[in-house]
């Protein structure tokens, strides 16, 4: 684990709520609340001047909701990691949400300790799913996503392939570097050239692309242990 905190933000309308789980997360030395804010456009004004890791975001508020949030963030390109944590939590919704750039969809009836699990492991691993969640994406994968296709710039190489693979089985840059006997930095490149040759925007795009292009089989996904 990283020496510093991880810099935590919360974006929801309910004040009561935000306050108890600010108090709740920070009982935990290492996450610290760097922000809170009661809507999308609040939270939106404020980014710049905070140091934001991970962003818990409901959906529904007035003055900008998490959809806007979501949209805005992908267009400045940033790289908050977010945690939709929302009552209108729907599996069905699953797909939407990871194309519009969420990392994990929470429904908000979470037990709060499995919360810090799921903000760690979407800030080591980039993503975090559930056993039903995986169930939902294997029929809503989008035919709108780039096929897999062995020629031309696009084309993966085979080392690529190997880094693929390892995503979709959650381990870390470390750990990938390790299993493949190459530099973290090299695996961070590979990561790159993926995400630019599938045209995706995270890790969890990539492994829905892995998915659907038969690269892995959705059975092989790694899950983390509760």
């Amino acid at each position: 684990m990283e020496n510093r905190k991880l810099n935590i933000a919360i974006a929801d309308d309910d004040l009561l709520f935000v306050q108890l789980l600010k108090k709740y997360i920070e009982q935990d030395d290492r996450y610290h609340v760097s922000l809170m804010a009661t809507s999308g456009n609040a939270f939106m004004s404020e980014i710049d001047h905070h140091s934001i890791d991970i962003l818990i975001l409901d959906l529904r508020m007035a003055n900008g909701d998490g959809l806007e949030v979501m949209s805005a963030l992908s267009q400045k390109e940033s790289e908050i990691k977010i945690v939709v944590l929302s009552s209108f939590y729907r599996r069905s919704f699953m797909g939407q949400m990871l194309k519009m750039g969420a990392h994990a969809f929470l429904p908000k009836e979470i037990e709060l300790e499995e919360l810090l699990h799921v903000i760690d492991s979407v800030y080591h691993k980039g993503h975090y799913f559930s056993n039903e969640q995986i169930d939902v994406m294997r029929g809503q994968l989008s035919n709108k996503l780039p096929e897999f296709h062995a020629f031309s710039k696009d084309e993966l190489t085979e080392r690529e392939v190997d880094v693929l693979r390892l995503v979709c089985q959650q381990q870390s840059t470390k750990e990938i570097a390790d299993s493949l006997f190459i530099s973290p930095k090299t695996v961070e490149t590979h990561k790159t050239n993926l995400m630019i040759k599938t045209c995706v925007k995270n890790m969890a795009g990539l492994v829905i692309y892995a998915v659907q292009n038969n690269i892995v089989d959705p059975n092989e996904i790694i899950l983390f242990d509760k």
